[in-house]
């Protein structure tokens, strides 16, 4: 029997994951770990517990992704998000297990660009989060060839983020219903993508054996600002929402001005299984829906 454990599995990615790997694959065995129960960081520790497990593929969706706390904590990023991908990748060699490691459009900075990235592309990154992730990309390179690095952007999933507290969506939605000004910046440009589409693409993936590097978001791009646009569209809300620039954000870390990426090597294989972003935005509202209604 297959044996698939899932890596920092409090996360929105990882719960959807969980629930499209039971209907895709439900003669695999699935464990889910937080980072209560494996530090990637912690290289011993983590290779007790997988040691113990001893799964035949490895899904890695843990990550310091606080882009702004990173700027301060670049020690804490390369621990995790480096030195972490590291230390599943020379677990993964010994037991011969395929390691799946979760990236990010972050690796781009987009300065100049107008196409969308593919995955030959060079990489430079924008601020300390992103160079931790290329760190982590070249580590796995280098240690475990029987891995797949999965690069994705602007993720959105009914379990919200653990790390960061809700997910855009449900901001949007949040602040929309308090009825308070809503700012969004809108030179950065980028692609939304559903965490639910996202693990339904990474499970066809793993299936074809084809190791590599792959973009794999939805179809099409926007800015944070039209997103927010369309969010409210579909809701049928109508707040004050106005454009800003990133300068007037706030925000600390530099953000890519431009970060789409295409899905070259998906396309490649014939598995390219996502949607465009409005038509992945609606389901995800659909579903949202649902699950209120059936709370009440």
């Amino acid at each position: 029997m297959t044996r698939v454990l899932i890596v920092g599995g409090g996360g929105q990615l990882a719960h959807d994951l969980q629930r499209r790997w039971r209907e895709r694959h439900p003669d695999h065995e699935l464990i889910a770990l937080g980072h209560p129960q494996l530090d990637v960081s912690d290289g011993p520790a983590m290779r007790r517990v997988l040691e113990e497990r001893q799964p035949s593929l490895v899904i890695n969706c843990a990550a310091y992704h606080r882009v702004d706390e990173v700027e301060d904590n670049p020690q804490l990023a390369f621990a995790v998000n480096s030195i972490g991908a590291r230390n599943l990748a020379l677990v993964c060699r010994d037991l011969d297990a395929v390691l799946v490691h979760l990236s990010t459009d972050y690796v781009f900075s987009g300065s100049g660009r107008r196409s969308p990235y593919q995955e030959t592309d060079p990489v430079d990154p924008p601020n300390v989060y992103g160079v931790s992730k290329v760190a982590g990309e070249l580590l796995i390179r280098l240690t475990w060839p029987k891995h797949f690095i999965v690069r994705s952007c602007g993720l959105y999933g009914v379990a919200g983020s653990s790390g960061k507290g809700g997910n855009f969506v449900e901001t949007m939605l949040r602040l929309g219903n308090e009825g308070r000004a809503i700012r969004v910046v809108n030179d950065q440009t980028l692609t939304p993508t559903s965490t639910w589409f996202l693990s339904d693409q990474i499970a066809a993936l793993v299936d074809s054996n084809a190791y590599g590097t792959y973009h794999a978001t939805c179809q099409g791009a926007c800015t944070w600002f039209e997103f927010a646009s369309q969010i409210f569209i579909e809701a049928g809300m109508t707040p004050d929402l106005q454009p800003q620039r990133s300068s007037e954000s706030g925000s600390r870390a530099r953000r890519p001005v431009y970060s789409v990426l295409e899905n070259h090597n998906l396309g490649r294989h014939r598995i390219d299984l996502m949607p465009e972003w409005k038509e992945a935005l609606r389901a995800y509202l659909a579903e949202r829906r649902a699950h209120i209604g059936a709370t009440r």
